[in-house]
This record gives C-alpha cells, structure tokens and sequence, in this order.
C-alpha cells in the first residue's frame, strides 16, 4: 500500500468525521443511546463511522476494515487490516469534556505501522507522515490543506521525576498501587487515544492500563507513539502488544517513552 496515500487518506477522513462530530456536539440532542453492553453511542458516533466506512472502502477496496460500531466487521480476523474507533471517548463527548478522538489505524502482520488521532474539541491532530514520523499539525485542520507540520518525538525520561498520564475515567485502586512503583513528579488525566498522543509529543513519560480496552480504543495512539520512538507492551510480560487478537480485545498494557526501567505488575 502506498504510504502517502494512507497517511493523506486518513487524516483527510479523520478532519472530515471531527467535522460531523463537532456538528452533533453543538447540538442540544446528542442522540445518546444505549449499545447491547449498555455502553454509550450518539448520532456523532454513528455518523463519523459511516463517513470513515466508506472514504475507507473506496480507497482501500482490498483491505479488511474493522469499524468499533459495526459488529459484522469484527469478525474480520487478520493479522493485516484497518482498524477504526470514529469516536473514542464517548462518555467524555457525552459530558460535553472534549478529550474525544477520531482514530485511524493501519496493522500490518499485527503491529499499527500508520495513524491518525484527531482530538476536534482540543483542536490538536497527530499522525503518521508517509516515512513513518509521528507528526503534529498546527493551524485550521482543513481536510484539503495542510497546515503547519512539525515531527514530534518522545522526551527521555527522568525516572526519578516521571510525568505519568491516565484515564480520567478509569482509575482504580489497582493502577494506583502500580503507579506508586515509581518516582512520580506529575500526573495527569486524560481521554481516549489522547494519552499515547501526550507521551509522543514528550508531554507525559508513561500511561499504564489495567482495564479493559480494545483494538481500536489504542491502535492509532499505538502508532502515533511508535512513529514518536515509544513504545506499547503488555503489562504482565512486557513483550509488544500485538494487534488482530480474538474478538480484538487487548490485555493491558504499559505506554512509554522508551528508555526507561519498567517495574513489574
């Protein structure tokens, strides 16, 4: 597949969902319903999905695509594939908190090599350029026009003051007796895919996750991250997280700058 292509593909569709998403979120009815696990989906969720769906299929006809919001796609074993969460961070999007993402990721022989994460809310956008650099781009995030473009990389730890990222709605007593291992100067709290994101720009050096997550809740981070010189593994063993696992769900996992000493679970 040709990395310009994909790299120009997904940020084009990813600006163009955060558009509808902002749409829905100036609205005064998100059209918030329950899913069959009784989580959250709105109209903004639906109507990004089909936007990605289809910009993806006409311009990946041969590629498998796995989308969060439809089901017979998740039965699109592979270890090659594009993998979609249209919204990530509903219940932040639903309480109106704007650390929701747009997520686009491409998996080859089960690792995310490219990635887009667009946080509309924020206005920040991150992806993968077309040598595989993670970059930020600045400015109006016109779908038709780049804007300003500079690489970002991981910062190098400082394990005797490290900037910790986690959840703003997941935080249990179990990450918190993981986080107490090290020597921590500063946490912080965020949404969605944003976590890998602040780690790529150097912002934070490192976001463990004990709970559950799935395939397209971290692929597009997982490569914004690569493509930064971090890294993902798993938190049991510290071996890489791989992608294409069955029903898609991830163990959990440690995001981090690299170069650092990780302690044991």
């Amino acid at each position: 597949m040709d990395a310009q292509t994909l790299s120009k593909t997904f940020r084009k569709l990813a600006i163009e969902a955060g558009a509808l998403i902002m749409g829905v979120y100036a609205s005064d009815d998100l059209g918030v319903k329950a899913k069959a696990d009784e989580s959250p989906v709105t109209l903004a969720d639906e109507l990004a999905d089909a936007h990605i769906f289809a910009g993806l299929q006409a311009a990946f006809p041969n590629v498998a695509i796995v989308t969060e919001e439809q089901a017979d796609t998740h039965s699109e074993q592979a270890n090659t594939f594009i993998i979609v969460d249209p919204l990530d961070g509903t219940k932040e999007f639903v309480h109106r908190r704007g650390d929701f993402t747009v997520n686009i990721a491409y998996v080859v022989d089960e690792v995310p090599v490219a990635g887009v994460v667009y946080a509309p809310a924020k206005q920040r956008l991150f992806y993968t350029d077309e040598n595989g650099q993670s970059v930020e781009e600045f400015g109006a995030h016109d779908a038709d026009q780049i804007g300003e473009v500079k690489p970002i990389h991981v910062s190098k730890p400082n394990e005797n003051a490290l900037i910790v990222v986690a959840s703003k709605s997941h935080r249990d007593q179990a990450l918190e007796d993981y986080i107490a291992k090290y020597k921590v100067a500063d946490s912080r709290a965020a949404g969605s895919s944003l976590k890998f994101c602040l780690i790529a720009t150097g912002e934070a050096d490192i976001y463990p996750r004990v709970g559950r997550t799935m395939e397209w809740d971290t692929a597009a981070g997982h490569a914004v991250l690569n493509g930064a010189g971090g890294q993902v593994v798993r938190f049991d063993d510290h071996t890489p997280l791989t992608y294409g696992k069955p029903i898609f769900e991830n163990p959990f996992f440690i995001a981090y700058a690299g170069g650092m000493k990780l302690q044991k679970a």
